[in-house]
């Protein structure tokens, strides 16, 4: 299998369109045949990701590369940055707002979460400029 590379736009605050990407990279890794546990881990990890973006960040544009040995995920962003990375880290430390916490989201387990479904997780921000956060779910 040659690397295959999926990219999405992620627009602000539109809820109706958040999970979009995270399903159809689902999608894919179904129909390439991906054990469950992977397809089921990627999809959590990258819907975190994705609302992470509609929610805090002016949109941003998501890379996806599916290769044999591993799926690799990178959020760029260009929100207002993560002021304190190990605080954002907590679980249920959230700085959405009551709106979009009233809309079912903004419970401070994104980030969490996206530790607990990958194998690797880098995040790096500017404030002021944005949030590239990269995640890596090795194929075993």
């Amino acid at each position: 299998m040659q690397p295959l590379t999926l990219n999405f736009r992620v627009t602000t605050d539109d809820f109706s369109l958040a999970g979009q990407a995270s399903s159809a990279v689902k999608h894919t890794l179904k129909d390439l045949g991906f054990a469950t546990d992977i397809v089921r881990r990627t999809a959590i990890a990258m819907y975190e990701a994705e609302i992470n973006m509609v929610i805090h960040a002016n949109g941003g544009n998501i890379t996806v590369t599916i290769t044999p040995e591993e799926i690799c995920a990178v959020f760029a962003d260009i929100g207002p940055g993560i002021p304190d990375i190990p605080l954002a880290m907590q679980e249920g430390y959230s700085t959405a707002t009551e709106d979009v916490r009233d809309l079912g989201f903004g419970a401070g387990m994104g980030l969490p979460n996206i530790k607990k479904f990958t194998d690797e997780l880098d995040i790096q921000t500017k404030l002021g400029v944005g949030t590239t956060v990269t995640m890596r779910i090795f194929v075993k």
